[in-house]
């Protein structure tokens, strides 16, 4: 499946839920949000549909999100299924890693290939304060218990915020060098609550300023994935260090997904009020056919950019609601 733009469009990344079991002060407002109700949330068996139907256009990478994916119910029942169905190349999972201990060997099991863990600092105490609750151990842990578990490769997503965990960056570098871990440093996007902190952007040059990383240094190609990342493996290290741009250097041009939020929205663009409306679609009685042209439209109207750059950034929602 291509856009207007020629792109090749083979990613979807899904929302299973909105729920998550922390609440990080760049994701959610200090109230909270109101959670969506269980009858507007589509059914893994809605999702299980859709999922098939776009196989047919030629997608092939599944990444399940949330909010906080492992804390639906009978979420290995669901993954089990999805990695089973014929076209699904390759079933991914991001997690903040609160469940990842108990649950990574499960999960492989299942047929989760490999998983991205967020984790913006290691600080026992800035990440309580940050998730207004969470414990670090608990995600360290599970990020060796993934190792363990034979995922692969297991990703570590930083989010950049000038403050907050700059100071940090080099100890995230002891992590890659000392395990088979990939950490990636990504940008804060002003999407939701996160707009507010857009004084507290850091962009890449300056992350690798930091790091003491030249803008010479050639990447690496040999990280399994379909995403926007630039990969460094320094001599001597075991994993390596990525860089995702949205902002300083947008990688538009070469976007390969769509988003499925967890009520049936499908987002062309993250950081684009337009929506497409699946779950009416799909409780309306259509058949497959009619799914996959609704689909297909929708792709091919991916625009061309996002507009992070002007005002229309404030009007999106919050992330755990639209698949982080």
């Amino acid at each position: 499946m291509q856009d207007q733009f020629l792109r090749r469009i083979d990613y979807l990344r899904i929302s299973v839920t909105d729920r998550c079991n922390l609440r990080c002060k760049y994701c959610m407002p200090v109230d909270g949000i109101e959670w969506m109700p269980h009858d507007l949330i589509l059914s893994f068996e809605e999702i299980l549909r859709l999922m098939k139907i776009s196989t047919q256009l030629g997608f092939r990478r599944f990444r399940i999100t949330g909010g906080e994916p492992l804390v639906r119910k009978d979420i290995l029942d669901f993954l089990r299924e999805a990695a089973q169905l014929p076209g699904v190349e390759d079933l991914m999972l991001t997690t903040n890693g609160m469940l990842l201990q108990e649950m990574a060997f499960d999960l492989k099991a299942a047929g989760v290939q490999r998983v991205n863990i967020s984790l913006d600092t290691m600080d026992r105490t800035r990440f309580f304060e940050n998730t207004r609750g969470g414990d670090v151990s608990k995600v360290i842990q599970g990020i060796l218990r993934s190792l363990e578990a034979g995922l692969n490769p297991v990703k570590i997503n930083v989010v950049v915020v000038r403050g907050f965990n700059t100071e940090e960056l080099p100890s995230f570098l002891k992590l890659a060098r000392q395990y088979p871990l990939h950490v990636r440093f990504i940008e804060l996007m002003p999407i939701g609550v996160s707009s507010e902190h857009r004084n507290e952007f850091v962009s890449i040059k300056e992350m690798k300023e930091v790091l003491g990383l030249n803008e010479d240094d050639l990447p690496t190609k040999d990280i399994p994935g379909g995403g926007p990342a630039q990969y460094f493996r320094p001599s001597g290290y075991k994993g390596s260090i990525g860089f995702i741009s949205a902002l300083s250097r947008h990688f538009c041009n070469t976007c390969n997904r769509v988003r499925l939020t967890a009520d049936g929205k499908l987002k062309p663009c993250l950081h684009s009020k337009h929506e497409v409306d699946l779950r009416e679609v799909l409780r309306s009685g259509s058949s497959d056919q009619d799914i996959l042209n609704v689909f297909a439209q929708a792709v091919w109207h991916k625009p061309a950019e996002h507009h992070m750059n002007s005002e229309a950034w404030q009007d999106t929602r919050v992330m755990s609601q639209i698949g982080g």
